[in-house]
């Protein structure tokens, strides 16, 4: 599931893929790259063909990024709302428990809008987000609206950061590998500062 060969073999279809499922798919959106998949196709639409000849349209990596979290978020909701205490109930796994616990915990902290945004940034948190709120019962006006302005800023700077340094940097996409890393570490950042500040 490395993020630069799905854009190869099906690309921005892979975006809209891949957004979808993370957003949206309990089990399968864990193992899907996110951020390592909308950062790359960024750097990729700046330079197309400098990488396995991939070719991609910016408006179409954008359009997917935003149609595909949006719609798995909403989903994932809805799953979560008519099922999703009963697949929690039955989950032995300890990591899904606790990324359930701290989805829990941003909403109870920040309150329903900014939890829903705050979400859509922290990697693991966004694909139970909807889910977990689904079951909370938060307002599906509210889920819906905040959600998807969450989803579209969170997947469109991704896109767009990607594109400016493939546009900014000659040769940039040579250094996808280390840049991805990096994108993976800060956007686990918040994760980390919250753990190391609980007592």
């Amino acid at each position: 599931m490395n993020g630069s060969s799905l854009l190869s073999a099906f690309g921005a279809l892979a975006v809209l893929f891949v957004t979808f499922a993370e957003s949206g798919l309990l089990v399968v959106g864990f193992f899907l790259p996110g951020d390592t998949l909308l950062f790359p196709a960024g750097v990729l639409c700046a330079a197309p063909a400098a990488h396995g000849g991939t070719s991609l349209q910016l408006w179409q990596v954008l359009l997917g990024a935003a149609v595909g979290t949006c719609l798995g978020s909403q989903l994932g909701y809805v799953i979560g709302r008519r099922g999703g205490t009963a697949v929690l109930a039955r989950s032995e796994s300890a990591r899904l428990k606790s990324v359930v616990a701290h989805g829990e915990e941003l909403l109870a902290r920040y309150g329903q809008r900014k939890a829903i945004i705050i979400g859509r940034f922290i990697p693991l948190v966004r694909t139970v987000l909807g889910p977990v709120a689904g079951v909370l019962q938060v307002p599906t006006r509210t889920f819906t609206l905040w959600q998807v302005v969450g989803g579209i800023a969170w997947s469109q700077s991704l896109v767009l950061l990607g594109f400016w340094l493939g546009a900014a940097v000659p040769g940039v996409d040579n250094y996808l590998l280390p840049l991805v890393a990096l994108v993976v570490v800060v956007s686990f950042l918040p994760v980390l500062l919250q753990r190391w500040r609980k007592p």
